[in-house]
């Protein structure tokens, strides 16, 4: 089994709380000296740093939300001056301002550290080439996995996201081994693939590092017999540090690995706050406690996951999270019924003879809330009589209101109908307040 670092990933309990303890504390010391925001959030909670005497009293520290770091707009939560700021990467900013985070030299060499971890995880070694399309830029996507590549050693390729038949010819003449991106846009490549006559079994690839958007179980399958190679979930955050903070390992790809010696990890209820117990499904929270530029204390993801502190089969002992299955920010409510896109997905993956592209269109008519499902089918199935697919249309609105509580409008389109993104994927459309 390949750990690219065995000393911290299979730590005893005991050993790894007490440098979490004291990278919290020292963590804690420099925001309140140096970040004008913490400071101001912590005497308002009437807590200083030297209240924080065990792991246990992180809950008494206030939340991080990524409003405040609007609100904060551009370098306000920075805990260095700029001129240890070596880089700068941004959220897209869709929703209101770009989240903006910094890395002093250090910062970049711990995220490539942490990124080596993680390929590793996924059975990557000095030996492999890896394709990298996730998206270079401002994400945090295409240069936390091309760092990460170059500090395990390994090949890397970075060909980004587009140029989609260019890419195809790239896998079948430079031969890597370990894909990464977004399971949205190499669902895409596969199909660019089959169009251009090219079988991914005939490729040399043995793993998929794949995130930066949610994906089910079923999703996992489908890519898995596309691609003929074994797909890891990867997670992370530009706010915790981009791609890295945690990993599904090859061998058992049951939860992903929390690189605990550098994030210390809660669930939340996502209404009270309260932090909850292992096991219970709730929101994630992160704290970072090595990050120099751009730290954060009990940030609040919006993912919704679970914590198991089972050590791994594989041999590591740090704490798993579950694949996130959703967003409280992502959540439709839909006359009254919490929908999450995931959820839809699932349904849809069940279904014979669909393809794994779709979009939900969400609407108000009469003062009522209308869920529209579009989904893509095989091109096949065009040929059958009208009444079969709308016979089609109904069983599938049927297993989602079985299933969600939820009614829907099904609608079939044929291959392509969807827009395709090089990035994460667009699930939703919401008309309500437009």
């Amino acid at each position: 089994m390949p750990i690219f670092d065995i000393d911290f990933e299979t730590m005893p309990r005991e050993g790894l709380e007490a440098i979490q303890l004291r990278r919290l504390q020292t963590t804690i010391d420099r925001v309140y000296a140096t970040v004008p925001f913490y400071k101001k959030s912590f005497d308002a909670a009437g807590i200083t740093p030297g209240d924080i005497q065990t792991l246990d009293d992180l809950k008494h520290l206030p939340f991080t939300t990524k409003q405040d770091l609007r609100d904060n707009y551009p370098y306000g939560m920075f805990a260095v001056p700029m001129e240890q700021v070596v880089r700068i990467h941004a959220s897209s900013g869709t929703t209101g301002k770009p989240t903006v985070v910094g890395y002093t030299r250090r910062d970049v060499d711990t995220w490539a550290k942490l990124m080596a971890r993680s390929l590793s995880a996924a059975g990557a070694g000095s030996g492999d080439i890896i394709h990298n399309a996730f998206g270079y830029g401002l994400f945090t996507g295409g240069l936390g996995a091309h760092y990460g590549a170059e500090r395990l050693g390994a090949s890397v390729i970075p060909v980004s996201g587009g140029n989609t038949k260019r890419q195809i010819t790239i896998m079948k003449d430079f031969k890597p081994t370990i894909l990464c991106g977004t399971p949205s846009y190499i669902l895409h490549l596969a199909e660019v693939a089959d169009e251009m006559g090219v079988d991914f079994k005939d490729l040399s690839f043995t793993s998929g590092i794949f995130g930066a958007e949610p994906w089910t179980e079923n999703m996992r399958a489908e890519l898995e017999a596309k691609l003929h190679l074994k797909a890891v979930d990867i997670y992370g955050l530009s706010e915790i540090i981009g791609p890295g903070v945690s990993i599904e390992c090859k061998e058992e790809q049951n939860g992903l690995h929390v690189f605990e010696d550098h994030f210390i990890v809660e669930i939340i209820d996502p209404d009270t706050g309260k932090v909850l117990p292992h096991g219970a499904e709730g929101e994630l929270v992160f704290t970072s406690i090595t990050k120099e530029a751009f730290p954060v204390i009990r940030y609040r993801t919006r993912d919704i996951s679970s914590l198991n502190p089972t050590p791994c089969a594989c041999g590591r002992t740090h704490i798993r999270m579950t694949k996130p299955a959703g967003r409280t920010d992502d959540m439709l409510i839909i006359r009254g019924v919490n929908v999450f896109p995931s959820q839809i997905e699932s349904v849809l993956m069940e279904t014979k003879k669909i393809l794994p592209h779709y979009q939900l269109e969400v609407d108000r008519k009469d003062n009522l809330d209308t869920l529209t499902v579009k989904v893509e089918i095989n091109e096949g199935l065009f040929s059958d009589d009208i009444k079969s697919l709308q016979t089609m249309e109904n069983q599938i609105a049927r297993d989602i209101k079985e299933t969600l509580g939820v009614s829907a409008r099904v609608m079939l389109v044929e291959p392509k109908a969807i827009q395709r993104s090089q990035g994460k994927a667009v699930r939703v459309i919401d008309k309500r307040n437009l």
